[in-house]
């Protein structure tokens, strides 16, 4: 089988990451909906037009969607999106994998989901801050090192002239003057350039992603709402990754241009099966170059799945022990020997996937 990597697939690795991050950090999607809403006159109603790639490799290459499938089956927990929490003397809760994302399929949840978090008294999602907004920004400005430079640096200082241009034309065709966000960190930025022309249509129209869907619902069903984290302890993480990688991945999506569109597709394909301990080997099968990029994603892992599933766990456990509660998080948290389904069973519960 030739899987010899194209630039175009080692450009989509990069993507990948990044829409990775905007899916595992609700606060990014929230910027993505601020920052569009200047450009409103540029979201006229997109199709979406990406390609399932796992379609493509079954049709394609059927001994290697076999190997993916094998390495898949082996990721711990990496089939399900609910999960049933069961601990003696308490009453059952859930947990739920979400995408940070409009997409009706998405946003759609899944009819035992939506079974669940209709019963629930308490619903948990990664962050509330994305609810009130001048709440959130009067908190964030007190730290606007997380998302401007404030040292009289531009984003530009750290890019090549060929780079420049290119950031100037990525941003020109999604209707950013690159003036107004000159001063922007690249991880801001990203939250805009990883996603398809569908989905930031859709969040400048003013549609929710599903986690802020959930909130909604359970505002507006009376139920007690609550959070884990706060939008800066999630930027704090992602300014912890190194300047370059953001630069990197920033650059080499605005030229992968329509690529992303299929790499997203890809993301809710897999999503909606509950295949979420088949992302990356499916990405690092098809991308065979990703091998070259092991320690990039080791340190994006740690950062902001890994480090952010013990916080999570941490501060979740004393809501749960009041029971019925649904607790909705990025689905990336939910996989893995580190993922979330894990730590709630070292703390003692008794976790099953529903179907």
């Amino acid at each position: 089988m030739n899987l010899a990597p194209t630039k175009a697939d080692r450009i989509a690795l990069l993507s990948l990451k990044l829409l990775a991050a905007v899916n595992v950090v609700l606060f990014l999607s929230f910027v993505a909906m601020a920052l569009l809403a200047s450009s409103r006159a540029h979201a006229a109603t997109v199709a979406c037009s990406g390609a399932d790639m796992v379609a493509g490799l079954q049709k394609s290459d059927p001994a290697a969607y076999a190997a993916i499938e094998k390495e898949a089956a082996a990721v711990p927990n990496g089939k399900g999106l609910l999960w049933k929490l069961e601990k003696p003397g308490e009453n059952p809760s859930w947990l739920f994998g979400t995408m940070h994302m409009t997409d009706p399929r998405v946003v759609t949840l899944p009819q035992a989901a939506q079974k669940a978090l209709d019963g629930a008294d308490t619903v948990i999602i990664e962050t509330t801050d994305v609810l009130d907004q001048s709440k959130m920004m009067a908190a964030l400005a007190k730290e606007p090192e997380l998302m401007m430079f404030t040292d009289g640096k531009t984003l530009s200082a750290f890019l090549s002239p060929d780079d420049v241009k290119a950031l100037d034309k990525g941003l020109d065709a999604r209707g950013i003057p690159s003036a107004s966000v000159a001063k922007m960190k690249p991880w801001m930025l990203s939250a805009m350039v990883s996603l398809p022309a569908c989905e930031m249509a859709r969040k400048s129209e003013g549609k929710p992603v599903l986690d802020v869907n959930l909130a909604e619902q359970a505002k507006a069903a009376g139920k007690d709402l609550q959070g884990l984290e706060t939008a800066a302890e999630q930027l704090r993480a992602m300014a912890s990754l190194p300047m370059e990688q953001h630069i990197k991945g920033l650059i080499e999506t605005l030229k992968l241009g329509d690529r992303i569109n299929d790499v997203s597709e890809t993301m809710i394909v897999l999503y909606r099966r509950g295949d979420i301990g088949m992302i990356w080997p499916l990405f690092r099968v098809t991308l065979p170059d990703a091998a070259k990029d092991e320690a990039g994603y080791a340190a994006f892992e740690e950062a902001m799945i890994t480090k952010r599933n013990k916080t999570m766990a941490e501060r979740a456990l004393p809501i749960l022990a009041k029971g019925n509660a649904f607790m909705a998080v990025g689905a990336l948290h939910l996989p893995g020997a580190d993922g979330l389904v894990e730590d709630f069973r070292r703390a003692g519960y008794t976790v099953t996937a529903v179907n």
